[in-house]
C-alpha cells in the first residue's frame, strides 16, 4: 500500500495529528464534538478523571473517563469547513498507522455526538427544548467534494426537497443521515427532524440586516417543507458536514441541539447557558450508561 504523503496528512513534531494537535492514544473511540472551544470545559468538569488537554487554534480537546466509559470532547468552531478538519483527523487518528503512513487493515468506527445550539423552523419546536437530527441536509456544498452513496430514502427526501422549495439554482443540496443505532438511545425529550445545515448565519439562514438576499422566503420554505412524516425541523452550521463525512468513512454519528431560537416565533431563550448544561448532563449520561 502506497505511504499517504507528508503533504496530505500533516503530522506535527510530536506526532500529533496537524489541526487537532492530538495522538492517537489521546483520542477516545467515543467523542462529543462542540462548536464553542469554552464549552469543552464545560463537558469535562463533569469527567472523574482528565488524562488528556490538547489545543490548537480554535480546536480544543479533552479526553478522560466517567466510571470506566473513556470520552474526548472536542471543539470545532463554527461551520462546515471547519467539520471538514475535524472528521478527517479524527478519522486518521484511529485508521491510519502514522509510522507507515497506510490506512489501517481493520477499521475503528467512532462514536460521534454533537452536541450544539440551534433555531427551531416550527412552531411547534419552541425554545427551550431538543432535537435529535433524524437527518443532516446540506446547503453548504462541502459533500459535493467527496464521493459518497444515499440510499433510496435519502434519495427520495432530496428530491422532494429540491421539487418543493425550489431555492436559487446555485444551492447544490445534499443529505445524509443519523446513526440508529445512536439515536436509538435519545427518546425521550427529543423531538425529531430533519436538520438543514448552512455555510453562515445571516444570509445563509435568511436573515437581513443591511444587505438583500437571493432567497427571501427561505424560512417559510424549509418550515413548509415535508415529506412523508418528514419535516425540516432546525437549522444551524455542522449537522449535514458530520453526517456526511461521518457515513462516508463508516463512524457512528448523531447531532444533539439545544433549541435557542425560534424563527417562526421570533423568539430566544432567556437562559440558554443553562439550557446547554442540561443537554450536556442529559446526554453525558446516555453515553455513560447506554453506549
Amino acid at each position: 500500500m502506497k505511504p499517504i504523503a507528508e503533504s496530505e496528512l500533516i503530522i506535527n513534531g510530536r506526532g500529533a495529528v496537524y489541526h487537532l494537535d492530538v495522538k492517537p492514544e489521546e483520542i477516545a473511540h467515543n467523542i462529543i464534538t462542540v462548536g464553542d472551544p469554552d464549552r469543552v470545559k464545560e463537558v469535562s468538569k463533569h469527567f472523574d478523571n482528565i488524562e488528556v488537554k490538547c489545543q490548537h487554534r480554535e480546536f480544543v480537546t479533552h479526553t478522560g473517563t466517567i466510571g470506566n466509559k473513556r470520552l474526548s470532547v472536542v471543539s470545532t468552531g463554527i461551520g462546515p469547513d471547519n467539520i471538514d478538519i475535524v472528521l478527517n483527523e479524527l478519522d486518521a487518528l484511529v485508521n491510519i498507522d502514522f509510522a507507515s503512513r497506510t490506512i489501517r487493515p481493520a477499521l475503528t468506527q467512532l462514536n460521534i455526538i454533537r452536541l450544539g445550539t440551534s433555531g427551531s423552523l416550527q412552531a411547534a419546536i419552541q425554545v427551550d427544548s431538543f432535537v435529535a437530527s433524524t437527518h443532516g441536509l446540506g446547503l453548504d456544498n462541502l459533500m459535493n467534494y467527496y464521493l459518497h452513496d444515499n440510499n433510496e430514502e435519502e434519495r427520495q427526501i432530496l428530491h422532494s426537497f429540491k421539487t418543493q422549495t425550489q431555492l436559487h439554482s446555485s444551492f447544490s443540496p445534499y443529505i445524509a443521515s443519523s446513526s440508529m443505532s445512536l439515536m436509538r438511545h435519545f427518546v425521550d425529550g427529543y423531538h425529531r427532524g430533519i436538520t438543514v445545515t448552512c455555510p453562515g448565519f445571516y444570509g445563509p439562514q435568511g436573515r437581513i440586516l443591511r444587505l438583500g438576499i437571493s432567497n427571501p422566503h427561505l424560512i417559510d420554505r424549509l418550515t413548509g417543507f415535508q415529506f412523508g412524516q418528514h419535516i425540516i425541523s432546525n437549522f444551524e452550521m455542522e449537522t449535514s458536514a458530520i453526517y456526511g463525512l461521518g457515513q462516508a468513512l463508516g463512524h457512528h454519528c448523531l447531532s444533539l441541539s439545544a433549541i435557542i431560537a425560534n424563527r417562526v416565533h421570533k423568539n430566544f431563550s432567556s437562559d440558554s447557558a443553562a439550557l446547554i448544561q442540561k443537554l450536556i448532563t442529559t446526554s453525558l449520561d446516555i453515553m455513560v450508561n447506554k453506549l
